[in-house]
């Protein structure tokens, strides 16, 4: 491990040296991903993409994407579009990447389970904005909004992430 790769510890997401406060999934850790178990899948992963909302925030990196309406992140195993970036309209189960809450303002993605999805193996598990202190998230690493800024300006695409 090197200073510039981020490292889940009982202390919180460490990076460049700090310590970030940072929630996982509801479920806990987890080397047996499931698609809906809530947890965190335990490995090696690497940002593959920035995401963020242009109306509500600058991008944070000179790699980071627009988040437009349109936006959505497929959720159904069955669907060959399963754990990817997809657009409305869309059929299969999927949730929107441009929501009313600041979860998805910004967000880095993971190679969780992509590009090449296996089915039930997990969807979506990025790493974004935190509902609250202490709040888990359905399976993704959630920082506070100053936090996830500050490591957003400072990763890039391949930065790995220990969990």
């Amino acid at each position: 491990m090197t200073p510039g790769d981020l490292v889940l510890t009982p202390r919180g997401l460490r990076f460049c040296g700090q310590y970030f406060p940072c929630a996982i999934g509801r479920g806990g850790l987890t080397r047996e991903k499931t698609e809906g178990d809530g947890a965190t899948p335990m490995g090696v992963h690497r940002i593959v993409a920035s995401l963020y909302r242009p109306d509500r925030i600058t991008a944070p990196n000179s790699w980071a994407v627009p988040i437009r309406r349109s936006d959505l992140w497929c959720d159904d195993p069955e669907s060959d579009d399963y754990n990817h970036l997809v657009q409305a309209p869309f059929t299969a189960s999927h949730e929107a990447m441009w929501r009313a809450d600041p979860l998805y303002d910004l967000v880095l993605l993971t190679d969780w389970n992509w590009p090449k999805a296996a089915p039930y193996c997990g969807s979506a598990i990025f790493i974004h904005h935190r509902r609250k202190p202490g709040h888990p998230t359905e399976g993704c690493l959630a920082l506070s909004a100053p936090d996830l800024r500050w490591i957003a300006e400072r990763v890039s695409p391949g930065t790995r992430v220990f969990v």
